[in-house]
């Protein structure tokens, strides 16, 4: 039931980012570099509590649109440091209102006891 919650709810965001070009996953990728670059790609998997290997992977899908690049880490040359393009700033620039309106929608639609209960089950889970 959880999954497709998430999938449906999911759904909604992407719809409401498509014309950026990019999905919910993507933005909050896009708003989790933007907060912490330049950023290691070991880094940004822990922040995102996901393992290094997705985190790369989804990186590159971004920076082959454009969104995003990498380079060599000054002390650790093994180490790829990820920061936006211009293009991602502009594209994470203008998706946020998007976003933003999504969200008050999304809590509109649920109404207050209902976000209350989502935000209880996330803190126990």
């Amino acid at each position: 039931m959880l999954r497709s919650a998430t999938r449906k709810v999911a759904s909604i965001y992407d719809e409401a980012l498509a014309p950026f070009g990019i999905n919910v996953a993507q933005f909050s990728l896009l708003r989790t570099i933007e907060r912490l670059q330049p950023v290691s790609l070991t880094d940004l998997a822990k922040d995102a509590q996901l393992d290094r290997s997705t985190i790369g992977r989804n990186v590159r899908v971004i920076e082959r649109v454009g969104l995003v690049e990498t380079h060599r880490g000054d002390v650790d040359h093994r180490e790829a440091i990820v920061m936006l393009t211009p293009h991602g700033a502009g594209i994470l620039s203008n998706a946020g209102p998007v976003w933003d309106e999504c969200q008050k929608a999304m809590e509109a639609r649920l109404g207050p006891v209902k976000i209350t209960a989502l935000q209880d089950i996330l803190r126990s889970i």
